[in-house]
């Protein structure tokens, strides 16, 4: 399974690609789209949208993984980041793949073992983990760090998606099976 993570971002938007076999990652690329600082927002989105999707043309992923927006204290940034989250969205399900979503606490748990971690601890577990000759950059970090994310949660997913007819009749009550 070849698994394509992203990390969203208006003026940097990072990507990693990794392949998932048996319980072995193996890392293929990672990178960034980069949209630069100024300019109108529609050509910038449009700068995410065909990067995805020469990402994905490039490399044939069959699913992808994206970071959740977190609400940043500043609105206006959260909506921007919304956008080019959106952007990159819209490539992926374009190309058909599914999108599965994930917290940075979610991805931070997954890489480095709390959800705390800050972006060097990120940075450092990532390229332990895929064994890389050095550090990826920050944003390329994170989006691997997506990708293992997902890559640790499909399996788990899948097995709950199959017990969901077992489990449809089954009623819980103050925390007990009922």
């Amino acid at each position: 399974m070849i698994i394509l993570g992203i990390d969203p971002g208006l003026r940097t938007t990072g990507f990693g690609v990794i392949e998932k076999q048996g319980s072995k990652l193996r890392y293929i690329a990672s990178g960034t789209i980069k949209t630069g600082l100024e300019g109108a927002l529609p050509p910038r989105l449009k700068i995410i949208l065909n990067g995805v999707r020469e990402i994905v043309a490039t490399y044939q992923p069959s699913c992808a993984a994206i970071e959740k927006v977190f609400v940043n204290v500043n609105p206006q940034s959260t909506l921007l980041l919304g956008q080019a989250r959106g952007a990159a969205i819209s490539a992926l399900v374009g190309a058909d793949l599914d999108v599965a979503e994930y917290s940075p606490t979610q991805i931070k748990q997954a890489v480095v073992g709390t959800g705390k971690a800050a972006k060097p601890q990120v940075q450092d577990m990532v390229s332990r983990l895929l064994t890389l000759p050095g550090l990826p950059g920050s944003d390329a970090a994170d989006a691997l760090g997506v990708a293992i994310c997902h890559a640790n949660s499909h399996d788990t997913l899948a097995l709950i998606g199959s017990l969901g007819p077992q489990l449809a009749g089954l009623r819980m009550k103050r925390g007990r099976l009922v």
